[in-house]
Order: structure tokens, then sequence, then C-alpha cells
């Protein structure tokens, strides 16, 4: 009988300023991760940067491992990414132009397809129709080509991951899911449509349901996934649900890349006393979605 190779886990330290240096340095000391995966920890070891703010040194460190790793992805020598957590801000001051490292990731990737982040909580997915945009563009960018884009994109995703027929919800945009047209219409003109354009497709989608609420229904169990409309809408709810164990996939690229759900922790940073919980679940959900080629 062959032995299955074991997949190829590459893992980013994340901002040397942040408690991303030491979350992949404890996930590494576990003996069971070493055992599950060929581990590739790329990129040099963190510069001196300050601890607890963001500065353009660690940024351009972020920045440089993230271009490390696409060409490594590129070459074919990692079935999967994991991240420690990055710094927007930090990534900014070192020029990056892209609205986040979705997009940045895309770019270098040469991918063009559609990608978007899913936030992972225990049984529970959600993603958005839009995502690190200000909130006073969010409506105009609302559209009933996303809202159908964002439901199958997700449907897909969990269908890969094993759930057969996925539940999804759908929130609203405005306060009360629009009541009706009184305060707001992006749910008749946009959002309804939407969800019915996916529902033609044979997906499983429902609402649009009130955001305040939808997520209460989908706690406990009545739905697979949610759909929100923008960033904070989902991001508050799933990190109530569990901050512990959140966890953020970048899907759509060429092979699964995760990341903890949880920023940096600046006001932790250098303490030795962030848990290894968040990107330990990361990893396991990266290992479990690689498209390893299992053959020696």
């Amino acid at each position: 009988m062959q032995q299955l190779r074991k997949r190829r886990i590459g893992l980013l330290r994340g901002d040397p300023s942040g408690i991303g240096p030491e979350v992949a340095g404890k996930l590494l000391d576990i003996p069971q991760i070493r055992e599950s995966a060929d581990v590739v920890t790329l990129g040099d070891e963190p510069p001196g940067c300050p601890a607890g703010k963001a500065s353009a040194a660690a940024g351009r460190y972020v920045l440089d491992s993230l271009h490390l790793a696409c060409e490594v992805i590129r070459r074919g020598e990692i079935d999967a990414l994991v991240y420690a957590p990055l710094n927007k801000q930090a990534m900014k001051m070192a020029g990056l132009e892209e609205e986040d490292e979705l997009r940045l990731l895309a770019k270098l990737l040469g991918h063009t397809g559609y990608c978007s982040e899913i936030n992972i909580c225990g049984a529970l997915w959600t993603t958005r129709v839009t995502s690190h945009v200000p909130l006073s563009a969010v409506a105009g960018l609302i559209t009933a080509e996303g809202v159908y884009n964002a439901a199958r994109f997700i449907d897909r995703a969990l269908k890969d991951s094993g759930t057969p027929s996925p539940r999804i919800a759908v929130a609203g945009l405005n306060p009360h899911a629009g009541e009706g047209g009184l305060l707001g219409t992006e749910e008749i003109r946009e959002i309804g449509p939407g969800i019915e354009r996916a529902r033609a497709e044979g997906i499983a989608a429902t609402g649009p349901f009130p955001a305040d609420t939808v997520f209460i229904a989908a706690s406990r169990g009545d739905f697979d996934a949610v759909v929100t409309m923008y960033h904070d809408q989902g991001q508050i709810a799933t990190k109530l649900l569990g901050f512990d164990r959140g966890v953020t996939l970048l899907a759509g690229l060429p092979v699964p890349i995760t990341t903890p759900a949880h920023g940096t922790a600046f006001d932790i940073a250098g303490k030795g006393v962030a848990s290894v919980g968040p990107i330990r679940e990361a990893f396991a959900i990266a290992s479990r979605l690689s498209a390893a080629d299992k053959t020696p």
C-alpha cells in the first residue's frame, strides 16, 4: 500500500509588532501540528519593530512575506497557507494600494475570478457583499449581482467542505430589513432579486432577514451560513459567538488561505499571554480544505 504524503501548509508569522510571531511559535510547539502536516515557515525572522504599534517597517515585513508566499504557491510547493494576524494600517503605511490582503493576494496570484472572505465560527459560516470599504459607501455597492454572487459563492464553499445542502440566510441592509420599503428600499430593489436568482439555480437562500435577529436563528442551527451586506454586520455577530475560535477563510483563490479572525492585539503584544486556539483552528481548517495531492 502506498503511503500518502502529508499536506504541506505554509505559515506566515504576521505583523511583527502584534501577537503574530508569538501565536505562530506556539502553534509550531504543538506536537500534533507537526505530525499532521509538513509545516513550511515562510519569511525571515521578524525585524525589530516596536511592539504594540503600527509602523511602516512592520507593514513592509508583512508585504514581503505575502509576496514570498505567493511565489511558493505559484510554484506548487504548498497546499494551503495560514497567516497570523496582519495590520492593514501598517500595510498601507508600507505602500499597500489594494483594499486588503485578499485583493493583494488575488493580484499576486493572477486570480481574476470571484473571491471573498468567509468567516467561520464552529459550524456557522458567513460571507458578505461588501468588505473593507467605508460604511458611507455600502448602500451604493449593494446590487442584486453582488448578493447572488455571495450566496452562490458560500453555497459552493460549503458543499466543497462537506455540507451537501447548505441553508443560507441573507441579511437585509436597513433596520427591520427595510420594513417593506419604509426604512429603505435596497431589500426590494437589489437584495430580494439577488436571492431569487440564487434560488432559481437551486441554492437554498432565503431572506432578506433583519440583521439584528438573523444570527439568533443561525446560532441555534436554523442555517449553515449567513450572507451579510457589510463588514461589521457579520463580524460583530460571529466574534460574539466565538471570538476564541473564529477563523477567516480567503476563499476562491488557488489554495485555501486562512487566518485567525482576531486582530494583531497590540495591547497584549510581547506579554506572552496570547491564545494559540484561533490560529490552531485556522490551521485545522486550512488542512481540511486543502486540495493536496495525497500521492507519495
